[in-house]
């Protein structure tokens, strides 16, 4: 029997994953978007069988949740009680202590799934007009499970994403992946947005090469997302942050006191580290 699968918010990843599933057959895909006019462009280009309701969302099997952090939180408040009992319900935030801390009681207190996600996967531009159903190809989709997921939602929800493209699908804690994707992730966003901001960038053109764009790509990034993404995670990112200044206070005394010495074993020691770690 085809299942339903609902998603929620049609940008660029709810947008891909739409598509994707689409492409890996098997399911209904209903849409769901402030944007009337998003809506139906998803549904003319195929990556949604229709526009989705109330009776939609309450006949859903799997609800994937493509929101804003905290568009996340406000949706699932205001719609659990429609979500079907025992349906899986998958959020793609790119923080999950505090998205998780919200959304498991109101599984356990309606009756459904809950299982955070995040997708390792995205693009410099946002919107449904940059979509792609191979945008996950290969890539990492991280799960964090609630309470009430035991091993057969797991088991179905890997099944699907591996299904999408996905190359790995790894079982996390919400502590954990915070801690983490603050490195991975936030980090970066962080450095190359105040990278960017240097006088000196506006005399790149004909002086830079591979460095300066894989440093500056993800400074072309979404404003509103990666604040909430910030403010939600700033623990962690906090601790990051002050880490990377304490190392680059190191390289700074190292180059203004002209030690030739330290500065090659700074150098070294990063060169070693990355060759160790990947």
């Amino acid at each position: 029997m085809e299942k339903t699968i609902a998603v929620i918010g049609l940008g660029l990843i709810g947008g891909s994953l739409a598509q994707a599933v689409k492409a890996s057959g098997g399911y209904r895909v209903v849409g769901y978007d402030w944007d009337e006019r998003v809506v139906s462009l998803a549904k003319e280009r195929g990556m949604i069988d229709s526009a989705g309701d109330e009776e939609d969302l309450a006949l859903a099997d799997i609800v994937l949740v493509a929101l804003h952090p905290k568009a996340t939180l406000d949706y699932v408040r205001t719609h659990s009680d429609r979500v079907k009992k025992g349906a899986l319900l998958i959020d793609m935030c790119g923080v999950k202590e505090e998205i998780l801390r919200v959304l498991d009681p109101l599984a356990e207190e309606h009756g459904y799934i809950y299982i955070g996600g995040h997708p390792m996967a995205g693009k410099e531009f946002s919107g449904l007009e940059y979509a792609d159903a191979a945008l996950f190809a290969e890539a990492n989709m991280l799960l964090v499970p609630g309470k009430q997921a035991e091993a057969r939602h797991l088991a179905e929800a890997e099944a699907l994403f591996y299904a999408l493209g996905f190359g790995r699908v790894l079982t996390t804690t919400a502590k954990l992946h915070d801690q983490v994707i603050a490195f991975t992730s936030q980090l970066a966003h962080v450095v190359s947005s105040a990278y960017i901001k240097s006088p000196a960038a506006a005399y790149q053109t004909g002086y830079s090469a591979g460095s300066y764009k894989d440093l500056t790509r993800v400074a072309r990034l979404n404003e509103d997302m990666w604040t909430e993404l910030f403010i939600m995670n700033r623990v962690a990112l906090t601790e990051e942050i002050d880490e990377i200044i304490r190392h680059l206070t190191e390289y700074r005394e190292a180059i203004d006191a002209g030690d030739e010495a330290h500065l090659r074993a700074l150098l070294k020691e990063g060169r070693l580290k990355k060759e160790a770690i990947g």
